[in-house]
């Protein structure tokens, strides 16, 4: 271990506060709804308290990060069950720190967002909350774990707190969509079980773990495979990480979990969960099965080129609000995909802040499109009408959130989106030209999502709408102060990003190409950067 344990101590506190708040004794059936409400708020405070002192961790590992330091910093390592080479190990890099960061932001912003979700009668607020701190608990653990079985038990069980807050707290066909999330989920996690045994074995049969068999993702990746296993491992973990991400066509489970999850539910899900399929990508299918993935690179790229469009394209004809966000997040699951595996140092830090930057975006539109629906009674895009001229600033909030969506210049994801294409047209020019169009479409459906919710003349149904509450400011400001950072100041977390993209390029032996007609002293420069023989 590398000093104090900041990594297990931020996991370890939102797991702490499911536990206290699940400890919170119950009330009779006849209870005073008094009684009922003081218990409610009770567990509410306590799930934000944990949550921020869980990103006042975050914010301590990030300040003590060293950037250009060792690639793995805050490292620990304990012997699990020594019998199979299985240890507790943890560790982040530029790419996982900011994937944590992410994550811690968000949980704070969605219990703030998410305050009055569960009071729905079917089942207790604080199962509904004690179930999101469990998630961030199982999401830090899947982003730090540098043991490949311990990542594959985040991986699995990540799953169970988002099932019941989908199947249990959900709308219309809810236990229809968690069943269906549940299943594909747990067929691409088998798949992955399998090559995470397969890897075992092989391990054990090399001279560099000394014939014995090890899962530390620092030994594995120095593990002779021939090309051949590298193949078949690598898609075993791929399918598992393409229906998370998810990518067409492994997507399907995605448009009915969106729908049907509450707004708060649905940010964790598409925010967070849902990067660790693109996560597991380029760190697990590059690092550990490289001439796999090159081998599988050209079907990748076909796949998330139609991913961006086909979700462009559907998102268009969608009439209720969390249906269209959901297959947006599928076109921009699409770019990120594609930024992963053009393997370019451009098209690397772009997918990874496209990450950050679509939780934050998505994270605004769905918290927004909830308050909406809150409202107005209904998810339906024609029932609106007119919302900016009874609450400008709910519909200013959804404006800015849309722009950021679209990719307009001076918004997060504009950076992120233009580095992903920029990388992609250095190295596969056809598929960086389809990919632009979803530049057109976006605009298409984020604009005429707006003009139908709040322009126009005011419904008889929306007259009466209120603005934002301090509570729902308060929760949505954090997303949009960091659209806007972002996308006039990015170099702080590329920054961070940049140096675990070389090493990983290096670790799996590419480099940038050469431009065409480069320009006097390029090849200098190159060399000394180490991006040209």
């Amino acid at each position: 271990m590398n000093g104090f344990p900041w990594l297990t101590i931020a996991g370890a506190i939102p797991l702490a506060g499911a536990l206290v708040i699940s400890l919170i004794p119950g009330l009779p059936a006849d209870s005073a709804e008094a009684d009922r409400r003081a218990r409610n708020a009770l567990a509410k405070m306590l799930a934000l308290a944990f949550s921020l002192a869980a990103l006042v961790v975050v914010i301590i590992i990030a300040v003590k990060f060293q950037v250009g330091g060792p690639n793995y910093q805050f490292t620990e390592v304990y012997s699990w069950i020594p019998a199979f080479g299985v240890h507790y190990a943890v560790g982040v890099d530029g790419i996982a720190l900011v994937l944590i960061a992410m994550t811690a932001v968000l949980v704070p912003v969605v219990i703030l967002a998410a305050w009055n979700e569960a009071d729905v009668g079917r089942h207790s607020v604080k199962t509904y909350f004690a179930l999101m701190l469990t998630l961030e608990t199982m999401l830090i653990g899947v982003f730090a774990a540098t043991d490949v079985f311990l990542f594959y038990v985040f991986f699995e069980a990540m799953l169970v707190p988002m099932y019941f807050m989908i199947g249990s707290y959900g709308v219309g066909k809810r236990q229809y969509a968690a069943v269906k999330f549940l299943l594909y989920s747990l067929l691409g996690g088998l798949l992955m079980l399998v090559a995470v045994i397969a890897l075992y074995v092989y391990s054990t049969e090399s001279a560099v773990t000394g014939h014995h068999g090890t899962f530390l993702f620092n030994v594995l990746i120095h593990v002779p495979l021939s090309s051949t296993v590298q193949k078949w491992l690598f898609l075993g973990f791929f399918i598992a990480f393409a229906i998370k991400a998810p990518l067409w066509p492994f997507h399907t489970w995605l448009p009915d979990a969106a729908d049907s999850a509450q707004p708060g539910a649905a940010v964790l899900m598409l925010g967070t969960m849902d990067k660790v399929g693109t996560f597991g990508m380029l760190r697990y299918c590059w690092e550990l099965f490289p001439a796999g993935a090159r081998y599988f690179t050209p079907l990748v790229i076909t796949l998330a080129v139609i991913a961006t469009l086909y979700g462009a394209i559907v998102a268009i004809g969608q009439t209720g609000m969390k249906r269209l966000l959901g297959y947006v997040s599928i076109s921009h699951f699409g770019l990120i995909t594609l930024g992963v595996f053009v393997m370019t140092s451009q098209g690397v830090s772009g997918a990874t802040l496209y990450m950050v930057n679509h939780a934050f975006v998505t994270g605004a539109l769905f918290i927004v499109a909830g308050f909406l629906i809150i409202r107005r009674g209904s998810d339906r895009i024609e029932d609106f009408g007119g919302v900016q001229q009874t609450a400008p600033l709910l519909a200013g909030l959804f404006l800015i959130s849309g722009l950021a969506g679209l990719s307009l210049p001076g918004l997060s994801s504009f950076v992120s989106e233009f580095l992903v294409l920029l990388g992609t047209f250095s190295r596969y020019k056809v598929a960086a030209v389809f990919a632009t169009a979803n530049i057109i479409l976006a605009a298409v459906y984020i604009l005429w999502m707006y003009q139908r919710v709040a322009g126009g003349p005011v419904r008889e149904r929306v007259a009466g709408m209120a603005d934002l509450r301090p509570r729902e400011l308060l929760a949505v400001s954090p997303l949009i102060a960091a659209i806007i950072f972002v996308g006039v100041y990015p170099q702080p977390v590329l920054n961070i990003i940049n140096p675990a993209v070389r090493v990983t390029m290096t670790q799996v032996h590419e480099t940038d190409p050469v431009p065409a007609h480069p320009a006097p002293g390029y090849f200098t420069t190159a060399v000394q950067k180490g991006i040209a023989p």
